[in-house]
């Protein structure tokens, strides 16, 4: 099936030509790009004091919510470092915030639930995340593509796992063990749980490519807690699940986990077209890891982006060197950007991967 005859619009952006043959999405189909292309996750937000501005005397969630607010915070970063992409403001516990499910984020702490969800009368309970309740998503997303132009914008959401992690725990964990334990000691239970985060997920990353997004990454910020049999066996299903909810739009769709190294193949194999590296991992390493089979993206360490410039800009060359060896090579963080990362450091990291001939 080609674009045209896809669901999506004959308005958005991929089908009537405005990001088709940008430099993201000709690397993210592996393609050769004009120029190197470059963004960073969580590229909008704490770094940037005009995202501070913004945001005073509003919520996280709040802002999440507020369509024109969450449309120029997408934009922002775009507009100051000259990006190849908008990744789409929001949250990954937005659409458990929709669906009805008591949940906050507790500035310092991170996102809490009233009721952490840990049987199956739990689980039972859980409302359904309806079309209508992310009519907020759809709008923010119109604002933020009708402004980009030809820049695509990136829809995301949290993968099942890391949705899970959080609903069965009641606020972030550093190890896992109620998620890790649930899915052996309650296997029907996680399953149950799994497959309403995967839909939930898979729903709010629809809305916003329905909407204008031009690819769609889901993002696992725990399952590196996971070993290989227990991801391949209690997480992958969920994932591709999740994803299942946008194949037949036909973006580009991409994967990224912390700590996964040792997962990229199962990861890969949810049915994904580009792969995220983290930093721990050297991108020749993981293209070598996945056969040579797919883009990569990712992986200058965060850490150095309060280096000095001349080391900053050799681990780049590194990086960029090291993404050689794959069909093709987005550049990006191999985690998000620190809050107190300095907002000129990122524009002159975009301006040096512009200037190297891709």
């Amino acid at each position: 099936m080609t674009l045209s005859q896809s669901t999506l619009s004959p308005s958005h952006p991929l089908v009537d030509g405005r990001t088709a043959n940008s430099p993201l999405i000709t690397a993210y189909r592996g393609g050769k790009p004009s120029r190197r292309p470059v963004w960073f996750m969580r590229q909008a937000g704490r770094s940037l004091p005009e995202y501070r501005e913004l945001r005073v005397g509003t919520t996280m969630l709040e802002s999440c919510l507020k369509p024109a607010m969450a449309a120029e915070i997408t934009l922002q970063p775009v507009r100051r470092h000259g990006v190849d992409a908008a990744i789409f403001f929001s949250d990954i516990v937005i659409p458990l915030k929709l669906a009805g499910v008591g949940v906050d984020i507790v500035p310092g702490v991170g996102p809490v639930l009233d009721h952490p969800i840990r049987t199956a009368a739990d689980v039972a309970a859980l409302p359904v995340l309806t079309d209508e309740s992310l009519d907020p998503i759809r709008e923010a997303v119109a604002l933020t593509v009708k402004e980009l132009g030809s820049t695509p914008l990136i829809g995301f959401a949290g993968a099942p796992f890391t949705v899970a992690a959080y609903m069965v725990e009641g606020r972030p964990s550093r190890d896992h063990l109620g998620p890790r334990t649930m899915m052996h000691a309650d296997p029907e239970v996680w399953a149950a749980l799994m497959n309403w985060a995967a839909d939930a997920s898979g729903k709010f990353l629809r809305a916003q490519v329905e909407a204008g997004a031009s690819a769609a990454q889901l993002f696992d910020s725990w399952a590196g807690s996971l070993g290989l049999d227990d991801y391949t066996e209690h997480v992958a299903p969920a994932s591709a699940r999740a994803l299942d909810h946008v194949r037949d739009l036909e973006v580009p769709l991409i994967h990224f986990g912390t700590g996964t190294s040792e997962l990229l193949g199962a990861m890969l194999n949810v049915g994904v077209d580009v792969m995220g590296v983290d930093y721990r991992l050297p991108l020749d390493e993981a293209n070598r890891r996945l056969g040579g089979r797919v883009p990569l993206q990712g992986n200058i360490d965060p850490a150095l982006l309060n280096a000095p410039w001349p080391v900053l800009e050799a681990h780049v060359r590194d990086v960029i060197a090291a993404g050689a060896s794959a069909p093709a090579h987005v550049l990006n963080l191999g985690h998000g950007v620190p809050p107190e990362t300095d907002p000129a450091v990122l524009t002159r990291v975009v301006e040096l991967i512009h200037s190297i001939e891709p």
